[in-house]
């Protein structure tokens, strides 16, 4: 027979989304018993262990969304935590440029945003640009953007679990949710009574939700990211460098990272993929899930709203390292492939697809009711914004608490 436990606050899912939530819970009532699950036997194995450790500054969201508001701030506040416990980070900055003259007037639309948003950047002459990094390519123009940094996700988060532990907040391990009985929630070990669920499950976040009668015009849609490691010696690129995106999606483009020890790589990739935790292999495969989410990106295929068509046929080609390392290429000079050839793991990003609209939903999105909150939508840059976020959430979570409703972007 399954124990029971009882606590405040239940959170499903350990990444960096529920753990922040845990300790803001903490941070405004003290006595609150909180309690975390999380799936896997170690934390930081999905996308918070995964993620590229950009700190992003904040200027490529349009000003009314709710990336805007978090992530400049979320930028300054993980720059304070990590030096204030001696962590690892590169302040390296970023560079965007411009392939060609129709990308000029991109550049000038993120300095415009980054105004609106209060975000620092500059618009530099490419001679400019090559004082700051000598190989860089562009047409005229560059955006310079010296709040963008690179940190370690993985020391993050063991930091961010070492403050739960800190605040008495409890994260079970090896305690997949399985489902829910009433107002009590199931895992293969316990059975918990929460007083309130809150629900930051990233990849399966949608599935949980539905679950609990919440978000069923949403599914989450998964997109495979692949980088590719260089050999050249620290130091051989200072700063990050990125093309101008296309807006009208969430990626941003093949583009140079500067790692928090100083490494190079290519990437991402964002490779439609057919299950939710489509790292490798066949593992983690379950028919089921890959057959609906064939339908949706089908679907995606053949409406081809913001030109999805010709993004995932462009992604798939990616796959080829060769391929990956030219396109990249583009960006910056004496990018010699057999310099860049180690996969790094791949990560998925948790994308959120409104199946009644037929489009990708392109901010954070939450749904709740008296018993729970559920965060369908922490989309990139999550990790950047999950400070102010979780802030964001409690805040919702108090409102449903005096019985008003979640507040929308």
């Amino acid at each position: 027979m399954q124990r029971m436990k009882t606590c405040d606050y239940l959170i499903i899912g350990g990444g960096i989304v529920g753990l922040t939530i845990a300790l803001e819970i903490k941070k405004r009532d003290a006595n609150a018993s909180v309690v975390v699950l999380e799936k896997e036997k170690a934390l930081a194995q999905h996308g918070s262990g995964r993620n590229s450790g950009v700190l992003h500054a904040g200027f490529y969201y349009t000003a009314d969304s709710l990336k805007a508001r978090f992530t400049r701030e979320g930028n300054a506040r993980w720059k304070r935590f990590v030096e204030e416990r001696g962590l690892k980070i590169n302040r390296c900055g970023k560079l965007v440029v411009a392939k060609n003259e129709q990308e000029v007037e991109g550049l000038r639309e993120l300095k415009r945003r980054g105004d609106l948003n209060g975000v620092e950047t500059y618009l530099i002459s490419l001679e400019e640009a090559k004082k700051i990094e000598p190989r860089v390519k562009s047409t005229e123009l560059a955006l310079w953007s010296p709040n963008t940094a690179t940190v370690d996700p993985k020391a993050c988060m063991a930091a961010i679990a070492a403050e739960c532990q800190a605040q008495a907040i409890e994260i079970h391990l090896d305690s997949p949710y399985r489902g829910r009985r009433g107002q009590d929630v199931l895992t293969p070990q316990q059975v918990y009574s929460p007083g309130f669920v809150v629900n930051a499950a990233g990849l399966h976040a949608d599935k949980v939700a539905h679950d609990f009668g919440l978000g069923l015009r949403y599914r989450i849609l998964p997109f495979k990211g692949l980088y590719v490691y260089g050999s050249e010696p620290v130091g051989a690129l200072r700063t990050n460098i990125y093309p101008v995106p296309d807006l009208r999606n969430t990626f941003l483009g093949v583009h140079f990272t500067v790692t928090v020890d100083g490494q190079a790589k290519i990437g991402p990739t964002a490779i439609p993929a057919f299950w939710r935790e489509n790292y490798e292999g066949l593992r983690g495969f379950d028919a089921a899930e890959a057959l609906s989410i064939l339908r949706d990106e089908a679907i995606l295929f053949f409406r081809n709203d913001f030109n999805f068509r010709s993004l995932a046929l462009e992604e798939i080609k990616k796959y080829s390292r060769a391929y990956l390392v030219r396109q990249a290429s583009a960006l910056l000079e004496g990018v010699r492939p057999e310099n860049y050839r180690t996969w790094g793991r791949p990560g998925i990003r948790a994308q959120l697809f409104d199946h009644q609209d037929k489009k990708l939903v392109m901010d954070f999105l939450l749904e709740g009711n008296p018993q729970g909150l559920h965060v369908l939508n922490a989309i990139s840059p999550a990790w950047t914004a999950s400070m102010p976020f979780a802030e964001y959430v409690v805040d919702q979570i108090e409102a449903l608490h005096k019985g008003k409703e979640v507040a929308q972007a």
